[in-house]
């Protein structure tokens, strides 16, 4: 449970229909594979005790006095254990049939759930056996004791801060207004549903995505149990498709027509951090819910769920290609737009031969298209210093010859010398002086060619960039219009890679190719033989282990420990986790330190769920304190 982590189950066991004697046996050794497992809350199907195809047998005296006998074997089964077990059966209460959910804990019976909504429509008819389930919690004298008999109950657990459970049943989920959603507004972050949905074809894509759709309107967790083989196949076929959510984002899903047990770790945390977030999510009251308080014993989750090590960037290509047509499509409209404004006909933009000033003049140009203004009103302006070397040179020049737009070279070396010996720079100190002063020099020369063309100056510099603060100040730092300030690094370099793909021109692809396998280097140092000597992610770190960093902790808010924790598990065989650290203390040190850049950025357009925009998702103070991000990173 460290770092907000709970283990959940979803269990189908393989039962027969009106053996409550043989399902508990079943029911019992999922109990002890999940325990194993080290989940926390266990969820099995609906009515799973005698199975949810009785029929009229749900009426028998011998099948409900049965079905209560087992439930005991059950909870003694759950004895010395804290996991939250819940389990399906039919009970009588005041002379009527309820379908309820069974709420176990280390031997106790905690509380019954009934089933609030009960279907007779298609192949449904349990209203001929069932009455729908009280809201509000009453008394209900079980075993000597009164528990909670009522929809409304809620599980609060003292593992982790915030983790509060609440149940509901099958057809609970398909409604307007499910029991689910009022448990969430009352404080549940985890939602479990004990389920018999039959299946008929493509019924499972609409069972998907309603779990999914809940948990994400709710920003919790869903864990849906569901019957599968064992049932009657008289008429309907249950396939057990079990599904673990976690606000909106599928965890695990079993394979139907197999009893499948499924496992996920739901992040408790990220789901307050959510909620925390979004200012639109009003929590209600617990007046009318009963919260049962249960003790868990807190320990480290074996964490099961990976992390994606680029979570920028979609894995599947299709997936991936899509996205990348969107965000080209965002950029594109956004300077558009800009230039329509503005009444600008003119671009410039510094070209280096890198991946950031491509993907700047990709954009550029499809902007451009868009607005049916001839491409020969892009000035690619390639200025040539120190640190550049014939690759990048060469691939600049083609890259703005391939693309149709004007090409001007400005050689800064003369200017640069001369800015130096004005201010008494010795050209032998490579310090950062030297270098930013080259950097200025590129965005003194585009601002004004801009002012000679009547154009604006295209921002080249990446999201991650600005995230470390790895951009010159007043040089680079600044533009006109920035188009790739919603960009990541590891993104970048998908979205080249997608327009190489498809521009369906060999050259430019050819020119785009030989840019991606190029080192990332701001190129501000002279070349060793005239090979790049200054890589970039040798002095701060790679770019893929910052753009995990800085997702995590905007996206998520997880803490240092935490993302370090994770990053281990997801770059593991890729990363010492020694490295790792090593990096995530210099994102936290540049992140904080480096904030009064972002807080005088130009436009940009924002394309993904994380920006750095002082404008938009990121108010941040330029002198806020990171001591006690620092102090957490030191003491792993």
């Amino acid at each position: 449970m460290k770092h907000g982590f709970i283990k959940t189950a979803a269990m189908t066991p393989k039962i027969k229909v009106a053996d409550p004697l043989y399902n508990v046996k079943e029911v019992i050794k999922g109990i002890e594979e999940a325990t194993e497992r080290g989940a926390k809350i266990i969820v099995f199907p609906e009515l799973c005790l005698t199975g949810y195809t009785c029929g009229d047998l749900f009426l028998q005296e011998l099948l409900l006095s049965q079905a209560e006998e087992a439930l005991h074997a059950v909870a003694d089964a759950t004895e010395g254990s804290d996991a939250l077990v819940f389990v399906g059966l039919p009970l009588e209460k005041e002379g009527k049939l309820y379908n309820v959910a069974a709420v176990l804990q280390n031997g106790e019976t905690l509380a019954f759930i009934p089933k609030r909504h009960i279907p007779s429509y298609a192949e449904f008819y349990e209203t001929r056996h069932f009455a729908p389930g009280n809201e509000i919690p009453e008394p209900y004298l079980y075993d000597g004791k009164e528990i909670p008999f009522g929809t409304n109950i809620l599980f609060e657990s003292d593992a982790i801060k915030g983790l509060v459970v609440g149940c509901e049943i099958c057809e609970d989920i398909w409604v307007p207004l499910s029991p689910g959603t009022y448990h969430a507004l009352a404080g549940a972050t985890v939602i479990v549903n004990l389920s018999a949905s039959n299946e008929t074809v493509g019924k499972d894509a609409y069972r998907e995505m309603l779990v999914k759709s809940s948990s994400a309107r709710q920003i919790a967790g869903y864990v849906y149990s569901s019957a599968g083989e064992g049932e009657s196949t008289q008429d309907l076929v249950f396939g057990g498709h079990n599904m673990i959510a976690e606000n909106g984002t599928l965890l695990a899903q079993a394979k139907r027509f197999a009893p499948e047990n499924i496992y996920a770790d739901i992040d408790i945390h990220r789901l307050r951090h959510e909620r925390r977030r979004m200012s639109t999510y009003m929590p209600g009251s617990q007046e009318k819910h009963v919260v049962v308080p249960v003790h868990m014993e807190e320990e480290e989750t074996v964490l099961e769920r990976t992390f994606g090590a680029r979570p920028f960037v979609p894995s599947q290509q299709d997936e991936r290609d899509r996205r990348c047509e969107e965000i080209l499509s965002i950029q594109s409209y956004g300077l558009k737009k800009r230039c329509e404004h503005t009444g600008c006909r003119s671009a410039v933009v510094g070209v280096s031969g890198g991946l950031d000033s491509t993907l700047a003049l990709l954009v550029t140009v499809r902007a451009f298209d868009l607005q049916g203004i001839g491409r020969d009103r892009i000035r690619a302006v390639t200025m040539p210093c120190f640190g550049t070397t014939d690759r990048t040179y060469d691939n600049a020049c083609k890259l703005a010859r391939t693309l149709g737009a004007v090409l001007e070279e400005v050689d800064i070396k003369e200017a640069v010398t001369v800015h130096f010996r004005d201010i008494g720079q010795d050209m032998d100190n490579h310090d950062v002086t030297y270098e930013n002063g080259q950097a200025r020099e590129r965005t003194q020369i585009l601002m004004d060619i801009a002012n000679r063309e009547g154009g604006m100056v295209i921002g080249t510099g990446d999201m991650s960039e600005l995230a470390l603060g790895w951009a010159t100040y007043n040089g680079d730092h600044m533009s006109m219009y920035g188009v790739n300030a919603g960009v990541p690094k590891t993104l970048v370099r998908h979205l080249v890679q997608y327009y190489a793909d498809t521009c369906g021109d060999e050259e430019l692809q050819a020119v785009l190719l030989d840019v991606l396998d190029t080192p990332v280097s701001p190129e501000l140092l002279p070349p060793v033989d005239g090979v790049i000597s200054q890589k970039t992610e040798d002095l701060v770190g790679p770019y893929e282990l910052h753009d995990f960093f800085l997702y995590y902790m905007l996206r998520c808010g997880f803490e240092p420990a935490k993302i370090y924790r994770i990053a281990c598990r997801s770059f593991q065989g890729i990363y010492d986790n020694n490295v790792i650290l090593k990096w995530l203390k210099t994102f936290y040190k540049r992140f904080f330190t480096q904030q009064f850049k972002r807080s005088c950025l130009p436009d940009g357009p924002k394309v993904g769920s994380v920006a750095v925009s002082p404008r938009g998702d990121l108010r941040m103070p330029s002198d806020a304190s990171a001591a006690i991000w620092m102090k957490q990173a030191e003491e792993l």
